[in-house]
């Protein structure tokens, strides 16, 4: 009995600590145990790179995905997030830099906001999505052909 009246001090001080640290960070601290934590995404995405498209929501989002898919430069998707409209990554499959690409979609357009630590990985991926999906909203373009013409230069 002494026993018990020891012990429930502790768990009701557990279970306030638990209620008063919130949910959510219970969650992005066994996320960050795992290894696929997005907070540094979030934290970093004031410095995002951002560029709007004219393309709605689900199609710029298949085509992200695609992108970050293709062979050559396959990167490593880790976490999607519907509700915060969010597509983790890393860098590559050897790389396990994060970027994260964020959605906002508003009038018929996308904004895309790509995020991460390394100023690097962000401006790779950001460039790789928005040069392919600026192919998309503009075909025959001339930006468009000089990014092509650079590709088959390297």
């Amino acid at each position: 009995m002494k026993y018990r009246n020891q012990i429930l001090p502790v768990v009701i001080y557990c279970l306030i600590s638990v209620v008063g640290l919130g949910c959510a960070r219970i969650k992005e601290m066994g996320k960050g145990f795992a290894g696929v934590s997005t907070q540094v995404l979030e934290d970093n995405r004031k410095d995002a790179l951002k560029k709007s498209f004219a393309l709605d929501y689900d199609r710029c989002y298949s085509k992200v995905k695609e992108i970050l898919n293709q062979k050559d430069k396959e990167s490593y998707i880790y976490a999607q997030d519907a509700e915060e409209r969010l597509i983790a990554t890393y860098f590559s499959l050897e790389d396990t830099t994060p970027v994260g690409i964020f959605f906002t979609e508003s009038g018929g357009e996308t904004l895309v906001e790509v995020s991460s630590p390394s100023t690097y990985a962000k401006e790779e991926i950001a460039s790789r999505i928005f040069s392919g999906l600026f192919g998309l909203t503009n075909p025959g373009s001339k930006e468009n052909m000089i990014n092509a013409k650079e590709k088959t230069s390297n």
